[in-house]
């Protein structure tokens, strides 16, 4: 076994110290294989050591220009530090030099979605959701984007596509509900919103928007 790879098993263990040596061990020995910087790089940024990270990837780039791995890094680095903007760069970056998997295709949906821009989100979510039909976050996130886009009938059958994969998904349930508020159905709206609650009891909003539509019915109701 490498010492790549035995560092990417140190790191799957959650040994970190042996990853960083057998890393490094990697470089020495070869220090013009950019992989090996990449996931030295890819370590730092477990450990939420972005400045040496972002040296680490800078570094693989340096080695080869065309590298969709260290932008895909780069975008995650920056995502976990709530610098969108960057990171919308370096995912849209990979995906130029090729990658196109879910994982990017979601990662940039929710980079643009950080930044308050759905309508751009939302052809990078339903490609996510398309590649990943089973992933119960893609799914639930692509819902929420097509909710913020103000695609409420879309958003409320994206959730039931939620709960057909995990049937006790209580934001599911509430989002369900708010849709439903937008198409002006507070009866069925409530029913989501307690069904919510009876799955996660001290779900706030959810509590919250019960409260609230059933003094809204009382009110209607006289």
């Amino acid at each position: 076994m490498s010492e790549l790879q035995k560092g990417i098993e140190y790191m799957q263990n959650h040994q970190f110290e042996e990853a960083a040596q057998s890393f490094n061990n990697y470089i020495e020995e070869n220090p013009e294989d950019p992989v090996g910087f990449i996931n030295f790089a890819n370590l730092l940024v477990h450990l939420q050591e972005y400045d040496s990270a972002e040296r680490f990837y800078n570094k693989a780039l340096e080695l080869e220009e065309t590298l969709p791995a260290a932008h895909y890094g780069l975008g995650n680095m920056y995502y976990e530090q709530e610098q969108y903007q960057q990171a919308t760069k370096h995912f849209q970056d990979a995906m130029k030099q090729g990658l196109g998997d879910e994982d990017v295709y979601f990662m940039l949906g929710m980079s643009l979605l950080n930044q308050d821009m759905p309508k751009l989100a939302l052809p990078y979510m339903q490609r996510a959701s398309e590649l990943s039909p089973e992933d119960v976050d893609i799914q639930f996130q692509y819902g929420l984007t097509l909710a913020y886009g103000n695609m409420i009938d879309e958003a409320y059958e994206q959730m039931n596509v939620v709960l057909s994969i995990d049937e006790e998904h209580s934001d599911a349930y509430y989002n369900k509900g708010v849709c439903l508020l937008y198409q002006e159905k507070p009866e069925e709206a409530l029913l989501q919103f307690e069904q919510a609650l009876a799955i996660q009891d001290d779900h706030l909003l959810a509590g919250n928007a019960k409260q609230q539509v059933e003094q809204l019915l009382q009110e209607r109701d006289g």
